[in-house]
């Protein structure tokens, strides 16, 4: 080889990069990208460490605690670009922390309302 490669695992126009959708909360997602990073992805890895932990015998607590942990940043991440893509800003997610309302609405708000078509403050329109 004649050249060096970089390893880039957060490039900074790879929307679609696994690793830059679950950790770093700027640019937008689309509704696509919400259902499958934020819902399925993120469900996924709950439940598969749910089940992992049990094979080892965690407590209760101890587990919910630990997947929690693990994943609050990641769904932080998802949804504060969603929200980008709605125009807003990402305190937004905030919104979650309210009983049940605030849940629903951000399922609501985030999963099925259309993002702002063309770029906006947050960036570019996301591609998918």
């Amino acid at each position: 080889m004649t050249g060096t490669r970089e390893l880039r695992l957060l490039d900074d126009d790879d929307s679609s990069n696994p690793l830059r959708v679950f950790l770093d909360p700027r640019g937008r997602l689309s509704r696509r990208g919400f259902w499958l990073y934020g819902i399925v992805a993120l469900g996924g890895l709950g439940l598969m460490g749910r089940a992992l932990l049990d094979i080892a015998r965690v407590d209760a607590e101890h587990r919910d605690a630990m997947l929690n942990a693990l994943l609050v940043w990641p769904g932080i991440a998802v949804s504060a670009k969603r929200w980008h893509d709605r125009d807003r800003s990402a305190w937004w997610v905030a919104i979650g922390l309210i009983p049940v309302i605030g849940q629903i609405w951000m399922l609501l708000d985030n999963g099925f309302k259309r993002g702002t078509g063309g770029p906006n403050r947050f960036g570019p329109p996301p591609a998918s």
